[in-house]
């Protein structure tokens, strides 16, 4: 597989394999703590946690997945009153707002990693680095950067070529 198929194959879907894996995980974590409880009458304290963290890291990235493909909730009554031509123009001004936010958000909780890191502060059961488990939210804001840049260049270059911005499906959409 060469370099330029693999980088095409990672970004058409590597948020919907990384959802998958850490569904799997959350998955297996649940069953397997409910088949120790009720069958074997012993439960391990880890379970709950590490699904708790894995569950987190799951909707992260789901959010910028969500970015990709434009599936966040939005409001499109305002869309309908407005003409089809200034559509493109209103994700391109969300999409930048979004991404102030994004940045935003990423330096902040970039200050909270540096906070548990630097006072080490460590989950209660598994007694690992809150550090890791906080870093899924710029983890995911990246990868919503990331996302949010490839939509406003597609955006872009549609509005300069005079065609209809991709719009993601309806909330209720099949």
């Amino acid at each position: 597989m060469t370099p330029k198929r693999l980088y095409e194959l990672l970004d058409a879907n590597a948020e919907r394999y990384l959802m998958l894996v850490f569904y799997c995980f959350v998955v297996f974590v649940i069953v397997q703590e409910v088949v120790r409880r009720f069958v074997l009458n012993y439960s391990s304290a880890w379970g709950e946690e590490a699904a708790r963290y894995g569950f987190i890291y799951l909707g992260w990235i789901g959010a910028a997945y969500a970015v990709k493909e434009r599936a966040h909730i939005r409001f499109d009554i305002l869309l309908n009153r407005l003409p089809q031509r200034l559509h493109g123009w209103v994700y391109v001004f969300a999409d930048l707002a979004t991404l102030v936010f994004a940045c935003i958000a990423i330096y902040w909780s970039l200050h909270t990693i540096e906070n548990l890191v630097k006072f080490d502060a460590a989950t209660p059961v598994l007694r690992v680095n809150k550090a890791w488990f906080e870093a899924a939210v710029p983890i995911g804001f990246g990868l919503m950067i990331w996302r949010l840049l490839q939509s406003l260049a597609r955006d872009l270059r549609d509005l300069r070529a005079g065609r209809p911005v991709f719009t993601g499906k309806a909330m209720f959409e099949e």
